[in-house]
């Protein structure tokens, strides 16, 4: 492994405008930079700065959209083949994982409470705790890492790395409530006058999306981000059908393969997939077989009836000529949207048609401080975008903080 991403950083260019920084990551990784301390034998510096910048990059380097972003943006891609920038970062970023003195800023006296640990709510927990403000995070699952634990699968992203980097939240002094749901025993209002000063609301998106079709509610059919956090509680059986082509998609087909079925299809309703082409490609080498052109309108206890994707003059599916595809089980894997108890249960947080919170330019919702970010405003991206997202709320947070600290002394 050592050698191979030696070679791979010593294939960098160094190019003075690093396409793969300014237009490839999301997160503007100084990924030149991060070379050139690696090579020099500044393993520390290098995942110090890693770390500085992305709080997330030991797990961007494993689950982003690498040829997408950072490699497909790369210069030596254009006659060959890009540097494998991942495998770089990942080499860097675990080894610091365990070397990282998770120091902070005096305290400020100020409390902070998180709800949700998916990539955006950990992010602003690391930054905010670095600043010196007390951060209690309520997760209502029994582990860290939302969506990146209980949505990717552990062959993609081992949860031994949310373990290691779960005790790193402990060394910064960050306070953990797992099983805690916020809009049950405790609310907004609560935490409020349990005095916190601020609060963020990264809860990502939970709740799946429906077909709207017929047969959903049957026992041989599930949800996407029911299946994946805990595959072994189901038994598809030999034939399972996966509606949807996005990464969740991918995932589940993968995992199923993995816990016994023999043969996984994946329906797409377009003539090409959502999802990266590396989770595409590393589908088909797991023996996932996938139809194109295939949109659903109803779920039986035999398989999913499916048509050849076609609309009429007024943009109706047409649905004649159903043809059913047998299957033991079917999996709708076509999205997510935010679940709504913690808006339910409380006041001033408006949420748009789709479920998702509203907020200003500096992540601000409709109610005084309160903020959110990550996927329960965005909809369902990647970890990445969450993150750059998350860093921004984090410095209007701390503005915010500030502020309110001045007016209380003034």
């Amino acid at each position: 492994m050592a050698v191979h991403v030696i070679n791979e950083a010593r294939r960098c260019l160094q190019c003075k405008k690093p396409q793969c920084q300014i237009n490839g990551c999301p997160a503007h990784t100084n990924i030149p930079e991060m070379i050139r301390l690696f090579l020099d034998g500044k393993i520390n510096q290098a995942g110090a700065m890693l770390f500085e910048n992305n709080p997330m990059s030991v797990i961007c380097s494993l689950v982003c959209d690498h040829e997408a972003q950072c490699e497909g943006h790369c210069i030596q891609g254009i006659k060959g083949s890009p540097v494998q920038i991942s495998s770089i970062e990942q080499y860097i970023s675990d080894a610091y994982l365990d070397k990282v003195i998770m120091e902070h800023e005096p305290p400020k006296g100020q409390n902070v409470a998180i709800i949700g640990s998916g990539p955006a709510g950990l992010t602003v927990a690391v930054k905010l705790a670095q600043r010196g403000y007390n951060v209690t995070i309520f997760e209502r699952m029994e582990h860290l890492g939302g969506m990146m634990r209980y949505g990717i699968p552990d062959f993609r992203l081992p949860q031994s790395i949310l373990n290691r980097y779960t005790q790193k939240l402990r060394e910064l002094g960050i306070h953990i409530r797992p099983n805690t749901t916020i809009g049950g025993a405790l609310n907004l209002d609560i935490l409020f006058r349990d005095g916190y000063d601020a609060i963020f609301i990264g809860s990502g998106v939970w709740r799946p999306r429906a077909l709207g079709v017929k047969g959903e509610s049957l026992g041989n059919c599930h949800f996407a981000v029911d299946y994946l956090q805990n595959p072994d509680c189901y038994d598809l059986g030999e034939r399972v059908a996966v509606i949807g082509s996005g990464n969740s998609a991918m995932d589940v087909a993968r995992t199923a393969i993995r816990k016994g079925s023999r043969f996984v299809t994946v329906y797409a309703r377009r003539n090409k997939v959502s999802a990266s082409v590396k989770e595409f490609e590393y589908s088909q080498a797991d023996g996932v077989v996938f139809e194109f052109g295939k949109s659903p309108v109803e779920i039986t206890p035999d398989g999913p009836l499916m048509v050849d994707t076609s609309y009429d003059e007024n943009g109706n599916l047409v649905t004649e000529g159903a043809e059913l595809c047998p299957a033991d089980s079917t999996i709708v894997a076509v999205s997510q949207v935010p679940k709504d108890k913690i808006v339910r249960t409380t006041t001033g947080v408006e949420v748009n048609e789709r479920g998702l919170i509203e907020v200003d330019e500096n992540g601000q919702t409709t109610r005084e401080g309160v903020f959110s970010g990550g996927d329960v405003v965005m909809g369902p991206f990647n970890v990445v975008l969450a993150v750059k997202d998350a860093k921004h709320v984090a410095e209007s947070m701390d503005a915010y903080l500030q502020q309110k600290k001045a007016a209380e002394n003034s």
